[in-house]
């Protein structure tokens, strides 16, 4: 996947992609989050001020079942808390405090995973996010958290 680099961000460069099935969404920089850009790539879009994060299944997403391993989804709604928040947290860093999961039915290859959810609460320190990932409109995992905004960049 080819992407084109945004304006500066916390966690990283945005990037739109500029070709493959999420050409024109939004990822952030392979430096912003090193596992999630080796899972994903995951991406997002807003659409009418409603946040879609998406991803495309592949076979190394798979558990001994041959359905889409429950970390995998678990990471997603890690990233899809960011992107759902991402306009609470512009110009700030922040870190999962909380993300609670609950599997509702098991994913497949052969169609995209997304996610939509909404920001609960934005507080001076706390953000919380609610969301569901789904698979061609079925229900796959219900997922909520809380972001804790920090005011400095994590370390290395």
């Amino acid at each position: 996947m080819v992407a084109e680099g945004g304006s500066a961000d916390p966690y990283g460069t945005p990037i739109v992609l500029k070709d493959g099935p999420f050409q024109g969404w939004t990822t952030w920089g392979a430096g912003a989050d090193p596992f999630e850009t080796y899972l994903g790539p995951f991406c997002f879009r807003v659409m009418d001020s409603q946040v879609r994060c998406a991803f495309e299944p592949r076979r190394e997403h798979l558990n001994g079942g041959g359905a889409i391993h429950g970390g995998a989804l678990m990471s997603f709604a890690d990233f899809s808390l960011f992107a759902i928040a991402s306009k609470a947290l512009v110009g700030q860093h922040a870190v999962t405090l909380t993300c609670n999961s609950e599997f509702i039915k098991a994913g497949k290859l052969g169609a995209h995973v997304e996610a939509e959810g909404e920001v609960l609460r934005n507080t001076q320190s706390l953000v919380f996010v609610r969301g569901l990932v789904t698979q061609s409109s079925k229900p796959l995992l219900a997922f909520s958290g809380t972001l804790k905004k920090i005011r400095t960049a994590p370390r290395e």
